[in-house]
Protein backbone atom coordinates (compact mmCIF):
# COMPACT_ATOMS: atom_id res chain seq x y z
CA UNK A 1 0.00 0.00 0.00
CA UNK A 2 2.86 2.21 0.82
CA UNK A 3 4.25 1.51 -2.97
CA UNK A 4 1.23 1.19 -4.59
CA UNK A 5 -1.20 3.67 -3.04
CA UNK A 6 -4.94 2.75 -4.54
CA UNK A 7 -4.11 -0.95 -4.25
CA UNK A 8 -7.82 -2.84 -3.83
CA UNK A 9 -8.85 -5.34 -1.86
CA UNK A 10 -8.68 -7.91 -4.78
CA UNK A 11 -5.51 -6.62 -5.76
CA UNK A 12 -3.71 -7.68 -2.62
CA UNK A 13 -5.40 -10.61 -1.80
CA UNK A 14 -3.83 -11.39 -5.21
CA UNK A 15 -0.86 -10.55 -4.65
CA UNK A 16 -0.41 -12.20 -0.91
CA UNK A 17 -2.56 -14.99 -2.06
CA UNK A 18 -5.63 -15.19 -0.20
CA UNK A 19 -8.88 -14.40 -0.48
CA UNK A 20 -9.85 -11.07 -1.03
CA UNK A 21 -11.71 -11.49 2.17
CA UNK A 22 -8.95 -12.72 4.02
CA UNK A 23 -7.25 -9.56 3.02
CA UNK A 24 -9.99 -6.97 4.46
CA UNK A 25 -9.32 -8.74 7.49
CA UNK A 26 -5.36 -8.00 7.47
CA UNK A 27 -6.10 -4.41 6.66
CA UNK A 28 -8.90 -4.39 9.67
CA UNK A 29 -5.73 -6.00 11.74
CA UNK A 30 -3.56 -3.05 10.69
CA UNK A 31 -5.76 -0.60 11.67
CA UNK A 32 -6.22 -2.08 14.77
CA UNK A 33 -2.36 -1.89 15.31
CA UNK A 34 -2.76 1.75 15.45
CA UNK A 35 -1.49 2.04 11.09
CA UNK A 36 -3.65 4.34 9.88
CA UNK A 37 -5.23 2.54 6.55
CA UNK A 38 -7.62 4.53 4.31
CA UNK A 39 -9.78 3.51 1.78
CA UNK A 40 -11.42 5.31 -1.30
CA UNK A 41 -14.64 4.10 -2.76
CA UNK A 42 -14.22 4.98 -6.52
CA UNK A 43 -13.32 3.86 -9.81
CA UNK A 44 -9.98 5.08 -8.89
CA UNK A 45 -9.95 4.54 -4.79
CA UNK A 46 -8.35 1.62 -2.75
CA UNK A 47 -6.43 1.36 0.27
CA UNK A 48 -3.68 3.62 0.92
CA UNK A 49 -1.47 4.86 4.10
CA UNK A 50 -2.41 7.71 5.61
CA UNK A 51 -0.14 10.79 4.88
CA UNK A 52 3.67 11.12 6.65
CA UNK A 53 2.74 7.16 7.77
CA UNK A 54 6.50 5.98 8.82
CA UNK A 55 5.66 2.03 9.73
CA UNK A 56 7.00 0.91 12.83
CA UNK A 57 9.91 -1.68 13.44
CA UNK A 58 7.26 -4.13 15.07
CA UNK A 59 3.78 -3.82 14.69
CA UNK A 60 1.22 -5.57 17.34
CA UNK A 61 -2.57 -5.48 17.77
CA UNK A 62 -3.34 -4.03 21.58
CA UNK A 63 -4.22 -7.09 22.80
CA UNK A 64 -1.02 -8.64 21.64
CA UNK A 65 1.35 -5.70 23.13
CA UNK A 66 -1.15 -6.13 26.71
CA UNK A 67 -0.34 -9.54 26.73
CA UNK A 68 2.98 -8.85 26.09
CA UNK A 69 3.49 -6.67 28.78
CA UNK A 70 1.71 -8.81 31.03
CA UNK A 71 3.81 -12.00 30.31
CA UNK A 72 7.21 -10.27 30.60
CA UNK A 73 5.64 -9.00 34.15
CA UNK A 74 5.02 -12.51 35.06
CA UNK A 75 7.98 -13.57 34.34
CA UNK A 76 10.51 -10.81 35.21
CA UNK A 77 8.93 -9.06 38.01
CA UNK A 78 11.33 -6.48 38.12
CA UNK A 79 11.15 -5.02 34.76
CA UNK A 80 8.44 -3.17 36.09
CA UNK A 81 11.81 -1.10 37.02
CA UNK A 82 12.98 0.65 33.59
CA UNK A 83 16.30 0.44 34.97
CA UNK A 84 16.14 -3.35 34.80
CA UNK A 85 17.79 -4.81 31.82
CA UNK A 86 14.66 -6.72 30.91
CA UNK A 87 12.66 -3.18 32.32
CA UNK A 88 14.85 -1.18 29.39
CA UNK A 89 14.23 -3.59 27.03
CA UNK A 90 10.53 -3.57 27.44
CA UNK A 91 10.76 0.22 27.59
CA UNK A 92 11.94 -0.15 24.12
CA UNK A 93 9.07 -2.42 22.54
CA UNK A 94 6.80 -0.10 24.03
CA UNK A 95 8.14 3.12 22.27
CA UNK A 96 8.60 1.28 19.10
CA UNK A 97 4.68 0.77 19.08
CA UNK A 98 2.19 3.08 17.30
CA UNK A 99 0.83 5.78 20.14
CA UNK A 100 -2.74 4.42 20.17
CA UNK A 101 -1.43 0.80 21.10
CA UNK A 102 1.65 1.73 23.17
CA UNK A 103 -0.06 4.34 25.05
CA UNK A 104 -2.20 1.25 26.77
CA UNK A 105 1.44 -0.71 27.08
CA UNK A 106 2.66 1.93 28.79
CA UNK A 107 -0.10 2.34 30.97
CA UNK A 108 -0.02 -1.32 32.19
CA UNK A 109 3.10 -1.54 32.63
CA UNK A 110 3.20 1.85 34.28
CA UNK A 111 0.11 1.50 37.16
CA UNK A 112 0.77 -2.28 37.59
CA UNK A 113 2.76 -3.62 40.31
CA UNK A 114 4.72 -6.79 40.60
CA UNK A 115 5.55 -9.05 43.50
CA UNK A 116 9.21 -10.61 43.38
CA UNK A 117 8.73 -14.68 43.35
CA UNK A 118 10.77 -15.47 46.21
CA UNK A 119 11.18 -19.12 44.91
CA UNK A 120 12.21 -17.96 40.99
CA UNK A 121 15.97 -18.82 39.95
CA UNK A 122 17.31 -16.26 37.15
CA UNK A 123 20.00 -17.66 34.99
CA UNK A 124 22.56 -15.52 33.27
CA UNK A 125 21.01 -14.64 29.90
CA UNK A 126 24.93 -15.10 28.16
CA UNK A 127 25.09 -18.57 29.85
CA UNK A 128 21.58 -19.51 28.72
CA UNK A 129 22.62 -18.75 24.93
CA UNK A 130 25.57 -20.35 24.76
CA UNK A 131 23.92 -23.57 26.04
CA UNK A 132 20.84 -23.25 23.28
CA UNK A 133 23.72 -22.31 20.66
CA UNK A 134 25.42 -25.77 21.75
CA UNK A 135 22.17 -27.23 21.58
CA UNK A 136 21.09 -25.92 17.99
CA UNK A 137 24.42 -26.55 16.55
CA UNK A 138 24.28 -30.50 18.51
CA UNK A 139 28.01 -29.29 20.28
CA UNK A 140 29.72 -30.67 23.58
CA UNK A 141 30.06 -28.44 26.25
CA UNK A 142 32.00 -28.17 29.10
CA UNK A 143 30.07 -27.01 32.25
CA UNK A 144 31.45 -25.35 35.80
CA UNK A 145 28.57 -26.80 38.34
CA UNK A 146 27.66 -24.91 41.33
CA UNK A 147 25.90 -27.60 43.44
CA UNK A 148 23.03 -27.00 45.88
CA UNK A 149 25.62 -26.59 48.89
CA UNK A 150 28.02 -24.41 46.60
CA UNK A 151 30.83 -27.77 45.28
CA UNK A 152 31.77 -26.89 42.22
CA UNK A 153 32.55 -29.67 39.74
CA UNK A 154 33.06 -29.24 36.07
CA UNK A 155 30.97 -31.95 33.59
CA UNK A 156 31.64 -32.81 29.74
CA UNK A 157 27.76 -33.15 28.35
CA UNK A 158 25.66 -33.01 25.54
CA UNK A 159 23.33 -30.49 25.58
CA UNK A 160 20.08 -32.29 24.16
CA UNK A 161 17.89 -29.60 25.03
CA UNK A 162 16.60 -26.46 27.60
CA UNK A 163 13.67 -26.77 29.22
CA UNK A 164 11.64 -24.01 31.50
CA UNK A 165 9.20 -25.54 33.80
CA UNK A 166 7.76 -23.47 37.13
CA UNK A 167 10.01 -20.60 35.51
CA UNK A 168 13.28 -22.50 36.56
CA UNK A 169 15.45 -23.11 33.11
CA UNK A 170 17.08 -26.27 32.92
CA UNK A 171 19.77 -28.24 30.76
CA UNK A 172 18.91 -31.78 29.61
CA UNK A 173 21.84 -33.65 28.67
CA UNK A 174 23.67 -36.41 28.57
CA UNK A 175 26.52 -36.74 31.35
CA UNK A 176 29.89 -38.47 29.83
CA UNK A 177 31.37 -38.63 33.47
CA UNK A 178 28.33 -40.33 34.93
CA UNK A 179 27.36 -42.24 31.22
CA UNK A 180 23.54 -41.35 32.03
CA UNK A 181 21.19 -38.62 31.01
CA UNK A 182 21.29 -35.81 33.62
CA UNK A 183 19.55 -32.02 34.32
CA UNK A 184 21.79 -29.21 35.43
CA UNK A 185 19.54 -25.75 36.92
CA UNK A 186 21.36 -23.58 34.29
CA UNK A 187 21.12 -20.47 37.02
CA UNK A 188 24.10 -23.02 38.85
CA UNK A 189 26.25 -23.09 35.50
CA UNK A 190 28.64 -21.02 36.23
CA UNK A 191 30.88 -21.70 33.27
CA UNK A 192 30.36 -22.72 29.64
CA UNK A 193 32.49 -23.77 26.55
CA UNK A 194 31.47 -25.35 23.51
CA UNK A 195 33.86 -28.13 22.30
CA UNK A 196 34.58 -29.29 18.89
CA UNK A 197 32.81 -32.76 19.45
CA UNK A 198 29.59 -33.13 17.55
CA UNK A 199 26.55 -35.19 19.46
CA UNK A 200 22.76 -36.64 17.97
CA UNK A 201 20.15 -36.79 20.41
CA UNK A 202 17.90 -39.37 20.66
CA UNK A 203 15.16 -39.62 17.80
CA UNK A 204 12.18 -40.08 20.26
CA UNK A 205 13.60 -37.50 22.60
CA UNK A 206 10.67 -35.81 24.83
CA UNK A 207 12.50 -32.84 26.27
CA UNK A 208 9.51 -32.01 28.69
CA UNK A 209 8.74 -35.72 29.39
CA UNK A 210 12.39 -36.63 29.91
CA UNK A 211 13.29 -33.46 32.36
CA UNK A 212 10.36 -34.83 34.67
CA UNK A 213 10.98 -38.21 34.65
CA UNK A 214 15.10 -37.54 35.61
CA UNK A 215 13.49 -35.27 38.58
CA UNK A 216 12.09 -37.30 40.03
CA UNK A 217 14.99 -40.21 40.14
CA UNK A 218 18.87 -40.26 41.40
CA UNK A 219 17.88 -37.83 44.67
CA UNK A 220 19.33 -38.46 47.85
CA UNK A 221 16.42 -40.10 49.82
CA UNK A 222 14.47 -42.83 48.42
CA UNK A 223 10.82 -43.59 48.36
CA UNK A 224 8.37 -46.11 48.42
CA UNK A 225 4.75 -45.07 48.84
CA UNK A 226 1.55 -47.64 48.51
CA UNK A 227 -1.71 -45.92 47.71
CA UNK A 228 -4.75 -48.64 49.16
CA UNK A 229 -6.92 -47.73 45.58
CA UNK A 230 -6.47 -48.63 41.74
CA UNK A 231 -3.45 -46.96 39.69
CA UNK A 232 -6.40 -45.64 37.39
CA UNK A 233 -7.55 -43.65 39.81
CA UNK A 234 -3.93 -42.46 41.85
CA UNK A 235 -2.63 -42.12 38.45
CA UNK A 236 -3.96 -38.40 37.55
CA UNK A 237 -2.85 -37.28 40.85
CA UNK A 238 1.17 -38.38 40.72
CA UNK A 239 3.48 -35.78 39.41
CA UNK A 240 6.57 -37.39 37.26
CA UNK A 241 8.92 -35.62 39.71
CA UNK A 242 6.95 -37.86 42.36
CA UNK A 243 8.47 -41.05 41.16
CA UNK A 244 7.40 -44.29 38.75
CA UNK A 245 3.86 -45.66 39.72
CA UNK A 246 2.93 -48.89 39.07
CA UNK A 247 0.10 -51.01 39.29
CA UNK A 248 -0.08 -53.69 42.30
CA UNK A 249 -3.46 -55.72 42.07
CA UNK A 250 -6.11 -53.62 44.18
CA UNK A 251 -3.41 -50.92 44.79
CA UNK A 252 -0.45 -49.03 43.43
CA UNK A 253 3.08 -48.19 44.17
CA UNK A 254 4.64 -45.31 43.83
CA UNK A 255 9.05 -45.51 43.97
CA UNK A 256 11.13 -42.27 43.70
CA UNK A 257 13.59 -39.99 45.07
CA UNK A 258 14.00 -36.90 46.66
CA UNK A 259 16.06 -34.04 48.32
CA UNK A 260 13.56 -32.50 50.04
CA UNK A 261 11.20 -35.26 52.15
CA UNK A 262 9.12 -32.27 53.87
CA UNK A 263 8.06 -30.65 50.81
CA UNK A 264 7.06 -34.40 49.08
CA UNK A 265 5.04 -35.22 52.42
CA UNK A 266 3.13 -31.50 52.47
CA UNK A 267 3.02 -30.13 48.91
CA UNK A 268 2.65 -33.64 46.88
CA UNK A 269 1.27 -36.54 48.96
CA UNK A 270 -0.91 -34.35 51.10
CA UNK A 271 -3.06 -33.58 48.25
CA UNK A 272 -3.41 -36.99 46.53
CA UNK A 273 -6.86 -37.93 48.20
CA UNK A 274 -6.34 -41.94 48.75
CA UNK A 275 -4.88 -43.53 51.30
CA UNK A 276 -1.44 -44.58 51.66
CA UNK A 277 1.03 -46.00 53.32
CA UNK A 278 5.31 -44.96 53.41
CA UNK A 279 7.12 -48.12 53.29
CA UNK A 280 10.62 -47.02 52.28
CA UNK A 281 12.71 -43.87 53.21
CA UNK A 282 13.14 -43.14 57.10
CA UNK A 283 13.10 -39.40 56.28
CA UNK A 284 10.32 -39.20 54.01
CA UNK A 285 8.02 -41.38 57.29
CA UNK A 286 9.23 -38.82 59.68
CA UNK A 287 8.04 -36.05 57.34
CA UNK A 288 4.30 -37.68 56.82
CA UNK A 289 4.38 -37.94 60.92
CA UNK A 290 5.24 -33.92 61.53
CA UNK A 291 2.34 -33.36 58.75
CA UNK A 292 0.03 -35.41 60.58
CA UNK A 293 1.20 -33.77 63.97
CA UNK A 294 0.71 -30.59 62.57
CA UNK A 295 -2.92 -31.20 60.76
CA UNK A 296 -4.12 -33.05 64.31
CA UNK A 297 -3.04 -30.54 66.51
CA UNK A 298 -5.09 -28.04 64.46
CA UNK A 299 -8.23 -29.51 65.72
CA UNK A 300 -9.88 -28.68 68.68
CA UNK A 301 -9.88 -31.42 71.25
CA UNK A 302 -13.38 -32.69 71.55
CA UNK A 303 -16.45 -31.25 73.72
CA UNK A 304 -16.70 -32.85 77.02
CA UNK A 305 -20.45 -34.88 77.06
CA UNK A 306 -22.83 -33.25 79.81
Amino acid sequence: MRERPGTTADQLAAALGVTERAARRYIGILREAGIPVESVRGPYGGYRLGRGTRLPPVVFTQEQALGLVMAVLDGQPAAIDPDDPIGAALSKVIRALPDSVGRQAAALRGYASATPDRHSARPDPATTNTLVTAVADRRRVLITYRGERGEQSDAEVDPWAVVVRHRRWYLLCHSHRADAVRTYRIDRVRAVRQLPHGFTPPDDLDPVAALETHLGVGWQYPTRVVFHAPYEQVAPWIRPPMGRLTPDGDRCVLVGSTRNPAMYAQEWLAVVPFDFTVEQGPELRAAVATVAARFGAALPPPSPRT
